[in-house]
């Protein structure tokens, strides 16, 4: 195969051999209740079909909206049809048809975004995971935010907002590249700036500005098992969403009680609650740290707390110099060559630390041990939201009051694979 063919492998669409309707039925106590789907296709080039291929090229992959039916089991009542997010997105502009991934990122964009309707925000996602995350006075400084937390992820990435697009939000995305864009809403004049880029997939999903209507929405959550069979669960919902449903850190180990000594204030607070609705999307173990509402770090994936905290941390170094090479000499860091420039801004990252000092530490699971916490506390943190319910609680608490770091508990964990 030469590179030309491997090339083409990613433009080529594979042959559907899905059925163009599917039926899930659930029987419980001789009931049957059935939920009907559709197949999704879009007419591109004069081409009718679906997804492009799946996760990689070569495999065969559908996407399927609910169009009937409905599935109440014990006093959970699942979505009911017709309330369609990225089952059902408009395709305003598509060089090619979108693949299985293109969907699924902006899927669990919007369920981060559902939770951060309240200003504009802009999230862009990679390989099912946020890159940058971040809220503003207006839509493009949210965008130019989220993507300077990690300009070099976001290359490529599908981008979703919560409010029409307008035209100064539309040309800050142009002067990148991007694979999706997804919005309520697109202003006169943004789709002939999308029109530069041909490959753009710029997709209309009308439901997102009514996105907190599905906070606590409920479907079943399918995985398949390699001997064909089936794991089924209700999706994560946060119980922890306003101040009043967190708790101050404390526990009682050996007959001694251990509390946390300082409140968080209100900033830490805001950009706390905002870290934990991130956490709802992110692939465990993860350790995020924000900032004036917008991500620093992020760590995704990792065996080990201690772990993931120290990559989100070695993350937020790197993209922070990656950040200014590109404001001073608009060229990545990496590909800086001028020796006093390098020199130059890794002192300024080391002296801010990574843009760590005065931000949050978010953590989707409990510290088994006060090292991953003592990982943020000496980057300079000054707040840390976690679920708590370790055993040895009492050592991180005695690590945050040593160092006047407030810390409070979800009583939540908030794990995603």
């Amino acid at each position: 195969m030469t590179s030309k063919d491997l090339k083409q492998a990613y433009r080529t669409i594979m042959q559907d051999r899905f059925p163009a309707r599917m039926e899930i039925s659930f029987i419980q106590d001789g009931e049957r209740q059935t939920l009907y789907y559709e197949k999704a296709v879009w007419r591109i080039d004069n081409v009718e079909q679906g997804l492009r291929y799946g996760e990689n090229p070569g495999q065969e992959s559908a996407l399927y909206r609910l169009i009937n039916g409905n599935l109440t089991l014990g006093d959970v009542r699942t979505l009911q049809p017709g309330r369609w997010l990225a089952s059902d997105i408009e395709l305003l502009q598509s060089g090619k048809h979108p693949g299985k991934i293109n969907i699924t990122d902006v899927d669990n964009a919007l369920n981060i975004l559902r939770y951060l309707m309240d200003m504009p925000c802009a999230i862009i996602v990679k390989h099912n995971n946020p890159c940058g995350v971040a809220r503003a006075a207006t839509l493009a400084e949210a965008y130019r935010r989220a993507n300077q937390a990690d300009r070099v992820a976001a290359f490529g990435g599908a981008i979703a907002l919560n409010r029409e697009v307008d035209v100064e939000t539309a040309e800050a995305i142009a002067d990148q590249y991007a694979e999706v864009v997804a919005a309520p809403e697109f202003a006169d004049g943004v789709m002939d700036i999308f029109a530069r880029s041909k490959n753009l997939r710029v997709m209309r999903i009308r439901h997102i500005d009514r996105l907190s209507e599905f906070v606590g929405a409920m479907y079943p959550e399918f995985k398949s098992l390699i001997d064909g069979g089936q794991v089924v669960q209700w999706p994560f919902v946060p119980v922890t969403r306003r101040r009043d449903d967190l708790i101050p850190a404390q526990t009682t180990y050996k007959g001694k009680e251990y509390r946390i000594a300082r409140p968080p204030t209100d900033r830490e607070m805001e950009d706390l609650l905002f870290g934990w609705m991130i956490e709802a999307g992110v692939t465990s173990n993860s350790v995020l740290y924000v900032k004036d509402g917008v991500t620093v770090g992020i760590g995704t994936g990792e065996q080990d707390r201690v772990g993931v905290a120290e990559i989100a941390r070695d993350k937020a170094y790197r993209k922070h110099a990656d950040r200014l090479a590109w404001e001073r000499h608009k060229i990545p860091f990496n590909a800086l060559t001028d020796a006093q420039a390098r020199r130059d801004i890794e002192a300024e990252t080391a002296r801010c630390k990574g843009g760590l000092i005065g931000s949050c530490m978010i953590s989707d699971a409990f510290f088994p041990f006060r090292d991953g916490v003592d990982v943020g506390i000496r980057e300079g943190i000054t707040a840390i939201i976690q679920p708590g319910g370790s055993l040895r609680d009492f050592e991180s608490i005695e690590a945050c009051n040593e160092a006047d770091v407030s810390m409070v508990y979800t009583g939540q964990r908030s794990f995603k694979h």
